[in-house]
């Protein structure tokens, strides 16, 4: 059974890929799309897909299903908006733990005050700033989905006060929940460290803005390791240069790699991440995608797909 990868990765990356999935499927022909014949591709009714050109995905007509290397497919349904193939995104559990470690260790350097030490530093500038413990900060996440709640719960463990956002209402035990675009604006109110996790859709491109951000306590800060579109980056930069807004750490951005001309580069109220809160693992992955390939061939058992409406 012929099951081909279809992706935009530099070929380091890609052979990476090809071993691993290789070893996990050993009764599967998996093999880059350029190398299938014709007749081959004719064939074809799931492919393995990381950030590919839907241009190629249009060249086999019997494909089914895709099934993605990613959590994150907005490019996959804005590439593949009038096509009917389905869409199956990563859910590895370990994805969560890796973003919840990320989000601990970043919500950490804000809340002890590492950016303001590295500049002192560069003044070299000897001066203490007072302890505020983990309980006195307020850490609201946007998002409750896997990689939300597994965040929310490391900063639990780790004494903050944390509270969480979701589109729709959700519970989790010891956490002030909201929802909706009014709950929204009221959850900010009570945010020292803003957490995004969200994924990109019609709803939550441009979501951070002026008015959100305006409604955050002075003296907050921004995470993002959700999606760079999410933000409004020049309403940020604002919020960010009259210091209504302490400092910003962003790991996803609109354009990545960041352009070389970006002020986010040398702004001093920003960290500059490249993209790295929560990296897809090849074993962990590869086993999940094979038994999902399996399931679907052997049983008939169709995994999860993303619903294209909500986008995720």
């Amino acid at each position: 059974m012929l099951i081909p990868l279809i992706h935009q990765l530099d070929s380091d990356e890609a052979e990476k890929w090809l071993k691993i999935l290789r070893e996990k499927m050993p009764g599967y022909q998996i093999q880059e799309l350029k190398d299938c014949s014709d007749e081959e591709r004719q064939k074809v009714r799931v492919a393995i897909v990381a950030n590919p050109n839907p241009d190629e995905l249009k060249l086999l007509p019997a494909l089914e299903w895709v099934h993605s290397l990613w959590a994150g497919v907005e490019s996959l349904l804005v590439g593949l908006k009038d096509h009917p193939v389905a869409i199956v995104r990563l859910k590895d559990p370990t994805l969560a733990h890796v973003m919840s470690e990320a989000v601990l260790a970043w919500v950490l350097y804000l809340h002890r005050d590492m950016p303001v030490y590295r500049l002192q530093q560069r003044q070299k500038l000897w001066r203490q700033i007072s302890y505020r413990a983990a309980s006195q900060c307020r850490v609201l996440v946007l998002g409750l989905g896997e990689l939300g709640l597994a965040s929310v719960l490391r900063l639990q463990q780790n004494g903050f006060s944390v509270s969480g956002w979701s589109r729709q209402p959700k519970k989790v035990p010891g956490v002030k929940c909201y929802s909706g675009r009014e709950g929204l604006q009221d959850a900010v109110k009570y945010a020292d460290i803003l957490v995004n996790l969200l994924p990109q859709t019609t709803q939550t491109i441009g979501l951070i803005d002026r008015q959100l951000l305006a409604g955050l306590p002075e003296g907050a800060s921004l995470i993002n390791f959700g999606r760079g579109a999410t933000v409004n980056t020049d309403d940020l930069i604002d919020r960010l240069n009259s210091g209504e807004l302490n400092h910003a750490v962003l790991d996803v951005f609109e354009v990545e790699p960041l352009p070389q001309d970006s002020p986010l580069w040398h702004h001093a109220r920003v960290t500059v991440l490249p993209h790295i809160s929560a990296p897809t693992d090849y074993v962990t992955a590869s086993n999940i995608v094979a038994r999902n390939i399996a399931g679907f061939f052997k049983k008939g058992i169709m995994p999860a797909c993303v619903d294209k409406q909500r986008g995720y």
